[in-house]
Formats: C-alpha cells, sequence, structure tokens
C-alpha cells in the first residue's frame, strides 16, 4: 500500500512567537502559535509542527501551554520539538497534548536517547530532526548543525540519519540549512541520499517557494511528507492548492475539507 503524501505546515516558535527567518536568522514575528495551529486545522492540514527554536539554545523549556492550549482547539496531530533533552521531556509534551516529539540536539549528544524514547513512549512518537549543511560538492556530504542551527558537530548528516533510524526513530525530519527560508526548493539531493538508505518516513524541510517545490520533495526526493512555512503563513499559496498540486502530479494525498 502507498503512503498518502502528508502536507504539514511548520510553526517556528520563539518567546511565544511564531517567527520565520532565512537559513535560520533574521527571524520576523508571524503571528500567535495557537490561532495559526486553529486556521491550518480548518484547512484539513495533515498534521503540524511546532519547533521552539530558542529552547536548546536558551536551555528553557519547550512551551508546553501553547502545546496543550493547541490540542484542545485542534484534532490533526500535531508534532512538537525544541529543548526536548530527556525522556521525561518526551512524557511531558506527549501528556500537554503532542502525538509526536521532535528531538535535534540532545539525540545527536547521545544517539542512545533514541533507543530510550522509543522504548519508552514507542517509535512511533519519536521524530529526529536533522539540521544539515552542504559541505562537500564532491562527494556530496552534509554536516549536522545543533542547538537550532548554531553549531557545528563534525558529524556526517547522512550516517547519522542511518544511526538515528536503526535505533528507533520513527520519523527523520531532514531540514538543509542552505536552502531554509531561500524559497528555492529542497535540497534534493540530501533528501534522496537518506531516503535511499532508510526504511522509515523522511519529512522534507527547508526552501519551499512554490508548488513544484512540494511535489519534487516527493517525485525527486523520495520523501513520505513534504513541511513548509513561509508559503502558508503568509497566504501565498493554500493547503488545497498544495494537495492538488500533489494530486496533479500523480502522488496520492490526503483528503481535505470538503472534498470527502
Amino acid at each position: 500500500m502507498t503512503l498518502k503524501v502528508r502536507i504539514i505546515p511548520c510553526l517556528d516558535v520563539k518567546n511565544g512567537r511564531v517567527v520565520k527567518g532565512v537559513q535560520f536568522e533574521n527571524l520576523i514575528d508571524a503571528g500567535d502559535p495557537v490561532e495559526q495551529a486553529k486556521f491550518y486545522d480548518s484547512e484539513g492540514a495533515d498534521e503540524i509542527c511546532f519547533l521552539d527554536i530558542s529552547a536548546s539554545h536558551e536551555g528553557r523549556s519547550t512551551l508546553y501551554d501553547i502545546v496543550s492550549k493547541t490540542a484542545e482547539v485542534c484534532f490533526m496531530p500535531l508534532t512538537v520539538g525544541g529543548g526536548v533533552r530527556s525522556v521525561e521531556d518526551f512524557r511531558a509534551l506527549l501528556l500537554a497534548g503532542a502525538d509526536k516529539v521532535a528531538v535535534n540536539t540532545a539525540a545527536v549528544l547521545d544517539p542512545d536517547l533514541i533507543t530510550r524514547a522509543a522504548l519508552q513512549v514507542g517509535s512511533q512518537c519519536v521524530v529526529v530532526a536533522i539540521d544539515a549543511r552542504k559541505v562537500s560538492q564532491v562527494p556530496p556530504k552534509w554536516e549536522i548543525y545543533t542547538h537550532g542551527g548554531r553549531n557545528p558537530t563534525g558529524i556526517d548528516a547522512v550516517e547519522f540519519a542511518q544511526t538515528a533510524a536503526k535505533n528507533g526513530a520513527g520519523e527523520l525530519l531532514i531540514t538543509s540549512m542552505d536552502k531554509d527560508g531561500t524559497k528555492s526548493g529542497y535540497d534534493l539531493e540530501l533528501l534522496r541520499t537518506i531516503s535511499d538508505l532508510v526504511d522509515i518516513p523522511i519529512i522534507a524541510s527547508g526552501g519551499v517557494g512554490t508548488l513544484d517545490h512540494l511535489v519534487e520533495g516527493v517525485t525527486i526526493g523520495k520523501a513520505n511528507a513534504v513541511l513548509a512555512a513561509s508559503i502558508f503563513h503568509y497566504g501565498t499559496y493554500s493547503l488545497e492548492e498544495a494537495r492538488k498540486a500533489l494530486k496533479d502530479a500523480g502522488l496520492e494525498v490526503r483528503k481535505g475539507i470538503g472534498n470527502e
């Protein structure tokens, strides 16, 4: 059975507000997270992703109240990340109303955390987020950055993706830092390289500017889900238009609002 392609609006949250930037810098305010989540829920989003981009860097816990308020008013699955350091953090976010928890920095520093979390809360709740920057063209190589994209690690992103899958991750959220906010499309080579080597779902992230970019993420990058931020936040395209573009490309999508 072919998995239907999921469309996931992503809300980067800093100090309780949605923000958007370019290559993780120059952040501008893009609204209230709970209100935006309600809007996407009403538009029939397959999932929504909250990433507290300040949490790891400033050592703060993720904003549990935003998660619980969102869970009260939204019915779509909610993935939450930012500042997750322990299995207890996974549990707390799931109890607050998250359906899945994304872990980035802590999993890179301690890959066994992925295994512990998978055993305690189930692989289906564990999303390993990888922020990668290309460091070599031939052969192609990407390096992982941690702490909200601030710290280079020297760790190979493709090798770590395989480790994360082996350790029990349910999904991988792959963000190209080179592409983030540029509206020039996903890093398709990065996505395809990883998807060819792991047997868990891949979420494409970083760089969407057109509906064709969403299609390419699946058809060329071989992603199972496509994540985007600014094209939805600023009304460039609707979720319905995104679904239609994927469907017109021959891809199976979930039915949106009013299309049952």
